[in-house]
């Protein structure tokens, strides 16, 4: 004999956000193991058409691994040699800086007095303390040797699933039984990240390359530094284009004068401007039709969840989430107000992913109890 316990909506509610909750929680303590997994989950997406290419052209499965591992490995060590080296330099030439970096933080201090911000002579120099700095420099270089074991480990996972992936979509046909609806859902869903990602690490690239040019032709230090910084900020929605500038526009202030930090600013803002603002959204399309808003929610929430993976990755990893709760009716309001603005027409009317809304909620408001639950067997 069955007891089915009957649970009020409120009483409903409160379980699910518990349960929403206790997984969000426990994602938080394994973000060390998801953080590479999922970095390493979207490089496989990046690389998934070149490996399909190469298959159709006749070349063997690891073949083919091998030279995207090959390619990988050349792009992942460039960018660590140069990245390193800069840091190595700026930490040999910082002592020359250091004079210039003390007198521009009084001399800052001193514009803030005088404005009426009192106790600004001691706090700037605090804030703006070389000896902060130096430490962070030291930080880094102390870590490469784990950030580059980091990175074999991601290597290693997308060789894994660059292997697993022409069989995975039988796998989960055969362990979820998937309708034809949510193959089509994921495969779409694949394909437009797999868009994404792509456009945005080639804008990314040129972002990187015109900051590297641009600050070499005005004599600014260590530029392949700030390109290498631009390139991988790009990726970071809402303020990665504000925090790129920062370190170089204060190094410029440091080496040389004001009106060259403002022409640094100035040339970053019209780099992102036109890459950003103008290729990438001509290139692009609609994107991932995420909200400007919920990508800013989305950027502060990942970031929490999993550390600066989950910065880089807040978009993808949004969109994913939308298609996730677009799937089930009762979750489809939340789809909707993560998704991008909706278009009304002239009349005022209701938009058309609404009213497909609300059509399927009266739909199944008004389905018979065995029809239910055939859909649920069928798919």
């Amino acid at each position: 004999m069955s007891i089915q316990i009957q649970f009020s909506p409120p009483a409903r509610g409160v379980i699910i956000a518990g349960a929403v909750a206790l997984v969000i929680t426990l994602m938080h303590m394994a973000a060390p193991i998801l953080s590479p997994l999922l970095l390493a989950i979207f490089i496989a997406i990046i690389a998934t058409p070149m490996l399909r290419w190469m298959r159709r052209k006749g070349v063997p499965k690891w073949g083919a691994l091998a030279v995207i591992v090959f390619i990988l490995l050349d792009v992942g060590s460039l960018l660590a040699l140069l990245t390193t080296g800069a840091f190595e330099g700026f930490r040999e030439s910082f002592p020359t800086y250091q004079e210039r970096f003390v007198l521009l933080s009084q001399q800052v201090g001193g514009l803030l007095e005088s404005a009426g911000m009192s106790h600004s002579q001691e706090a700037i120099p605090d804030l703006l303390d070389p000896k902060k700095v130096m430490a962070g420099v030291r930080l880094v270089l102390s870590n490469a040797s784990g950030v580059f074991a980091t990175g074999l480990l991601v290597l290693l996972a997308v060789v894994f699933i660059l292997a697993e992936a022409p069989g995975l979509r039988t796998k989960l046909h055969a362990a979820f039984h998937l309708s034809p609806d949510a193959e089509a859902r994921i495969t779409q869903l694949l394909a437009r990240i797999n868009r994404y990602m792509q456009i945005k690490t080639l804008t990314s690239a040129a972002t990187g390359t015109c900051v590297w040019l641009f600050l070499w032709v005005i004599g600014i230090d260590f530029a392949p530094l700030w390109g290498i910084i631009a390139f991988l900020l790009n990726y970071v929605p809402v303020v990665g284009n504000i925090v790129m500038m920062i370190p170089a526009v204060l190094l410029a202030l440091v080496q040389t004068d004001f009106p060259t930090a403002l022409l640094v600013a100035a040339g970053y803002l019209v780099i992102n401007t036109l890459i950003g603002n103008v290729i990438e959204p001509r290139v692009m399309g609609k994107g991932l039709g995420i909200s400007t808003l919920a990508v800013f929610v989305a950027l502060l929430f990942w970031g929490w969840l999993f550390g600066l993976v989950g910065m880089f990755l807040a978009v993808p990893l949004t969109a994913a989430l939308i298609a996730a709760l677009d799937a089930s009716p009762h979750t489809r309001p939340l789809a909707v107000m993560l998704g991008p603005e909706l278009k009304q027409d002239k009349a005022g009317a209701a938009p058309a992913a609404a009213e497909r809304l609300l059509a399927g909620d009266s739909a199944e408001a008004s389905e018979p109890p065995g029809a239910k639950g055939d859909d649920a067997s069928r798919s």
